[in-house]
């Protein structure tokens, strides 16, 4: 993949607000698991037919902040990516609390090879 700039969760959204400015659009953001405690979260957007995208390595455990009041069509990938990845994002304009799939086997995170276990407070 070209054009790929890293940034952090301080640079996240200042990175999508200039794309915007540009007149870029968001296409999509993709996510993978790099081990049991971090993904990767890639941005993509497009701009007369030349893309560029923005990698974001987070921690499993630290809400990401959502650009979905940005680019409002992220809310659904953002909340997709709850639901896929047991991630949160803070500040999602529509937030559907890991309840975006309302199959119980999807509610299981099921794109993570590495579970987390919850102890049983008993």
């Amino acid at each position: 993949m070209q054009n790929v700039t890293p940034v952090t969760i301080a640079e996240l959204k200042t990175a999508c607000q200039a794309a915007k400015a540009e007149g870029c659009r968001l296409v999509t953001l993709s996510c993978a698991e790099l081990d049991a405690e971090t993904v990767d979260i890639i941005y993509h957007f497009d701009k007369d037919l030349s893309l560029k995208h923005y990698r974001l390595t987070a921690k499993k455990c630290e809400p990401v902040p959502s650009i979905s009041d940005i680019y409002f069509a992220a809310l659904l990938v953002e909340n997709e990516i709850q639901d896929l990845f047991g991630l949160s994002f803070s500040g999602l304009v529509v937030d559907y609390k890991q309840t975006l799939y309302l199959e119980a086997e999807v509610r299981k995170t099921p794109f993570c090879k590495y579970s987390v276990a919850i102890a049983n407070k008993a």
